[in-house]
């Protein structure tokens, strides 16, 4: 599955993210930890993150798609993976897509986080993160001390949390309103691609969560439509690979069957001639020694003849002799 969380900050993204993650055992792709492990790498693309972060630029988006893309080809990445942070303007999701595309992993679902611009004002002023394994929690809905009191993943010891210092109340403000100027347009724009939900974020945790797994294990009739044709292209791409990969099992035997063909016609061949030139040789040699018998047996037979002969001869001679004599008579 491959999802997007959209919404304002202090919408409760990364919260229901990381939830998300342990309920379907793929990653959270945030771009901010990306940029941050990226800079610390000695690698071309690492050069460039650090560059532009030391001198206080904003981070191409073409380097934010290359540590994307990076991502993405990781193992864990393979079975889905939930965007936090990005894409943040049209240009992202534009250029989104179109990575997606080429990687052929299209987005299955993005979903709307609605929370009251005020409520998004506590939120943020209360949220804290752990500097360690980054985890955020939020003092309205974990009371001081509990936090700490938690296992850190990274460190094995207490969660170290801080406030950054874009959370506070002065800031909320100027970043709600870059907000509405460049990410809401995102709405329109995936509600036109048919995959967008949208969901109440304000109450209990556990109820936005059971929301969010409601939309996103049962499609809006609004999108069903468009999951199906994704869906039916996935199921195509499948049948293909399948037919692919069984032509390619096959393909082998009939090549081993047609290499061991030749190999028991030939033979076959060669001995067949080879019989028939042994037979031929035999039945030549035979002949002359049948001859040369043939001789013998006729050298036999005419003396046999001969001697018969003679004594057919002998027989006529009598006879002749006989009737000399009758007639002497």
């Amino acid at each position: 599955m491959r999802i997007v969380l959209l919404g304002a900050p202090g919408s409760g993204k990364g919260t229901q993210s990381q939830r998300l993650v342990e309920r379907l055992g793929i990653p959270q792709i945030s771009t901010g930890d990306l940029l941050r492990v990226t800079r610390q790498k000695d690698t071309e693309l690492g050069h460039k993150v650090k560059e532009a972060m030391d001198a206080g630029r904003l981070v191409d988006d073409e380097i934010v798609l290359d540590m994307i893309r990076e991502r993405l080809g990781e193992p864990d990445a393979q079975p889905g993976f939930i965007l936090d942070g990005f894409p943040r303007n049209i240009a992202q999701a534009e250029a989104l897509d179109s990575l997606l595309e080429e990687l052929g992993k299209p987005l299955d679902f993005v979903v709307q986080m609605d929370v009251d611009y005020g409520e998004l004002t506590r939120r943020i002023a209360g949220r804290r993160t752990c500097s360690n394994c980054k985890r955020v929690f939020n003092l309205l809905t974990c009371p001081p001390g509990q936090a700490e009191s938690e296992t850190c993943p990274t460190t094995g010891g207490p969660h170290q949390l801080f406030q950054r210092p874009d959370d506070n109340e002065a800031t909320v403000a100027e970043r709600l309103k870059v907000y509405d100027e460049k990410t809401k347009p995102l709405i329109e724009f995936y509600r036109e691609h048919g995959i967008l939900r949208s969901i109440d974020a304000e109450g209990e945790l556990d109820e936005v969560t059971e929301r969010l797994e409601k939309v996103l294990g049962a499609p809006s009739d609004a999108t069903t439509s468009a999951l199906a044709s994704v869906a039916a292209k996935k199921a195509a791409s499948g049948g293909k690979a399948v037919a692919a990969k069984r032509a390619a099992k096959k393909a082998p035997s009939k090549q081993a069957a047609a290499k061991k063909a030749p190999l028991k016609k030939i033979p076959a061949k060669k001995t067949a001639g080879k019989k028939a030139v042994v037979k031929g040789t035999v039945r030549k040699g035979a002949s002359r020694k049948s001859a040369a018998n043939k001789g013998v047996a006729k050298k036999t037979v005419t003396k046999k003849v001969a001697k018969k002969a003679p004594a057919k001869k002998t027989a006529g001679r009598k006879g002749a002799a006989s009737s000399k004599g009758r007639g002497r008579r």
